[in-house]
């Protein structure tokens, strides 16, 4: 797409080797014959709801090494450890970076992750493949992230429907109101709106407001990046929005699910 940011058309074309590579070794047939093994479904977007309908605020929190803006936000990187200080400190889900080279992620930070804790989880990795989505579902994904900015829309609906096909959720992620219109077409149940722009990576909370009223009442919003105090949180709230994805407030923290408990209850 020719309006993708440098760094995003950059991660792309690594993301397009890594997908050749992955499929020489284990063709997508082979890939799929794994789905029965996969972890039962644990329902990413029925567990941020249940918060929501019983009063709280619904938190996705993040498990994530490093950034490309930032490098290494977090030097010791135990994602088992993580999972459960974010269980203890409430987090309705866990979000898991599995991106190798601009992220230090892996996908077995996916699965121990999971293993180590109850919480439903979102792959956050730059999806942009059918085989993407099968290898989420035999990680154990019970969400994948679809960036609306990395995508055409042929593209963004063939992978919506094969996440939906496969039973896992799927957040939508949104940076303007162009993105947005495209999100909407797949009438989506679960939103996405970052904060962060991705050409100058400011990060204004006034992004989700100022789109706020376009997004239909029956889909399930969640604000990303830049909530970094409880003012924030109560802001959002009181604009009734009530799901957060939040990773590099906690991840600078000792102890990332006591921040947690901190920031949102």
């Amino acid at each position: 797409m020719t309006d993708t940011p440098d760094v995003l058309k950059k991660i792309i074309a690594r993301k397009q080797a890594e997908i050749a590579d992955a499929a020489a070794a284990v063709p997508l047939q082979a890939l799929r014959e794994k789905l029965p093994e996969a972890p039962a479904l644990r329902g990413f977007r029925g567990a941020l709801q249940a918060r929501i309908e019983a009063g709280e605020a619904a938190v996705i929190a993040e498990i994530k090494k490093a950034s490309p803006s930032k490098g290494v936000i977090r030097e010791h990187f135990v994602p088992d450890e993580i999972a459960c200080s974010y269980e203890a400190g409430g987090a309705a889900c866990l979000s898991v970076l599995t991106d190798r080279d601009f992220f230090q992620g892996h996908d077995r930070y996916l699965q121990e992750a999971r293993a180590a804790c109850a919480l439903p989880v979102i792959r956050k990795d730059f999806m942009i493949d059918p085989y993407q989505i099968v290898e989420s579902r035999v990680l154990g994904a019970d969400c994948i992230l679809l960036i609306v900015a990395a995508l055409d829309d042929q593209q963004l609906r063939t992978l919506y429907d094969c996440s939906r096909e496969l039973g896992m959720d799927v957040l939508v992620e949104t940076h303007d109101e162009q993105e947005l219109a495209r999100a909407l077409a797949l009438e989506p149940d679960l939103l996405g709106i970052n904060n962060r722009n991705l050409r100058t990576f400011d990060v204004s909370l006034d992004t989700t407001y100022r789109m706020l009223e376009q997004v239909p009442s029956g889909t399930l919003l969640v604000t990303e990046s830049g909530i970094l105090a409880r003012e924030d949180v109560q802001a959002m709230r009181e604009h009734d929005v009530n799901a957060f994805l939040v990773g590099e407030a906690f991840m600078r923290e000792a102890d990332p699910g006591a921040h947690l408990r901190s920031l949102f209850f």
